[in-house]
């Protein structure tokens, strides 16, 4: 099983510790709520409103994010094939897989970890065009307050995916994966790639059952 989440050291260097409130939990819980903590961020959001005017555009490597009508940009922090750490302005990280989003800090509900049991599909959009394809992922939420009542480890989310040419350029697919997620409804994540590079230049995916779609756009493409 491949685990894709932010990494824990760099989480931690976004945000502050604090003591953590397990001591009276059975140790099992205990257990996977402290791991889920030492990888997570404090980001307050009433700290970082985003309902406010929008971001410059940083200098360097960033992403356009847009989450319900605000715009923004996020910095590229750190960088690992193709895994990456981003962080806006007003304290939203988030940590991508290629073109997906693994994990999120800073709002009223955060994506703590995605972990898939296969490759991902979307790794090849070209084949999905002629054959769709299935997905499973699991996937841990948790409150932003961190309060043990709102963590929910081990989501099941299913989907199928599948990819169609935009014309009248064919040179351009849009991926849509329809999924389910267990007590957390139904939603739909779209990818425009290119056919040929099956680079990504925009997504607008789902992070939670809490909290808008976020859109990016990808100022360089991402494989």
């Amino acid at each position: 099983m491949r685990i894709r989440f932010a990494w824990p050291v760099l989480f931690l260097l976004l945000g502050g510790c604090g003591d953590t409130p397990w001591a009276g939990l059975p140790h099992s819980l205990r257990q996977q709520g402290e791991a889920l903590w030492s990888r997570i961020p404090d980001a307050d959001p009433a700290q970082y409103p985003l309902a406010a005017g929008e971001e410059p555009e940083p200098e360097g490597r960033s992403l356009r994010l847009r989450l319900g009508s605000r715009t923004l940009h996020a910095s590229l922090l750190q960088e690992a094939g193709e895994r990456r750490l981003w962080r806006t302005a007003t304290g939203l990280a988030i940590a991508t897989d290629g073109a997906r989003v693994v994990a999120t800090s800073g709002l009223r509900e955060v994506l703590a970890a995605t972990r898939f049991e296969e490759p991902d599909p979307l790794l090849n959009p070209a084949a999905l065009l002629d054959r769709p394809a299935e997905a499973r992922r699991l996937v841990d939420l948790m409150d932003a307050d961190r309060e043990p009542e709102g963590m929910r480890f081990g989501i099941p989310v299913r989907c199928r995916l599948q990819a169609q040419r935009l014309p009248p350029d064919a040179a351009l697919l849009l991926i849509e994966e329809r999924c389910r997620a267990k007590g957390a409804g139904s939603f739909t994540n779209r990818f425009w790639a290119e056919a040929e590079s099956g680079a990504v230049l925009r997504a607008e995916q789902w992070v939670g059952p809490g909290v808008p779609s976020l859109v990016l756009e990808f100022l360089s493409p991402a494989s």
